[in-house]
């Protein structure tokens, strides 16, 4: 992937062309670049991009990596929707918009709207909604405070920061190049998620649904924190790894 990129070929340029020399300009490029790697630095900030649901999504170390388990995020959303028309949607926390881009593409009738506490993650997601003619209303703030004072929706989705900030976790791996405030709550990992539980309420429709991802050990509490707050029909549902992944429930 770092010759394709140093090249800007495909790969199936780089099978037919094999036996090429390589200009010093490329050679340099491309020992950089596999040196950064060598470093730790992500594939997807050396190449600017990661796939997610089939699209490109734009990457900058001012956003999350895309990664598989939040398609399950996606996925349980849009069976919520299944059967409304024109829905409307919001995504908390949106990062580089794959969430609430996907659910646009998949939904092309939902009125869909993200919000992000960091401007520079925004700037992000617009790109990547602009790159793929999804259609999103855009809010900056923290959480429930983004949005204006009315507006209610069929469905709320997050993927907050849910890592607790004593995780030795957010010190190894692509996890030491990403945000840590879209990783960690700077807590024990369960604040960001209970106020957006706590909160829903006031912007759900009756019957509407609240889903979240979460860590794999934290789906007993994110349950009892939305039996406490009043949900009803309360999930998890399993990554493709088999760990609990996103839970939600119905507003009554």
């Amino acid at each position: 992937m770092l010759l394709e990129f140093a090249l800007q070929k495909p790969r199936e340029w780089l099978l037919a062309h094999d036996t090429d020399p390589l200009t010093p300009q490329i050679a340099a490029k491309f020992l950089t670049l596999a040196a950064q790697r060598r470093q730790g630095v992500p594939m997807a900030h050396l190449i600017g991009w990661r796939e997610f649901m089939g699209h490109r999504f734009e990457v900058t170390a001012s956003v999350l990596i895309p990664r598989p388990e939040t398609e399950l995020l996606v996925e349980v959303a849009l069976a919520s929707l299944a059967g409304l028309s024109t829905p409307a949607v919001l995504d908390m926390g949106t990062g580089s918009g794959i969430v609430a881009i996907s659910l646009a593409l998949a939904r092309t009738d939902a009125r869909v709207t993200a919000t992000d506490l960091s401007v520079e993650a925004l700037s992000v997601a617009q790109r990547n909604a602009q790159a793929l003619s999804a259609h999103i209303q855009w809010w900056q703030g923290s959480w429930f405070e983004a949005l204006p004072s009315e507006g209610k929706f069929q469905v709320i989705v997050s993927n907050p920061p849910y890592i607790a900030a004593h995780d030795e976790h957010l010190q190894q791996g692509d996890l030491r190049f990403e945000p840590s405030q879209a990783l960690t709550d700077g807590a024990n990992g369960l604040s960001a998620l209970e106020k957006i539980i706590s909160g829903a309420g006031l912007r759900l429709l009756q019957g509407g649904s609240l889903w979240l991802e979460h860590g794999y050990d934290q789906a007993e509490a994110v349950s009892g924190m939305l039996t406490a707050a009043g949900f009803a029909n309360v999930q998890t549902h399993a990554d493709l790894a088999n760990l609990p992944r996103v839970t939600g429930g119905v507003w009554a």
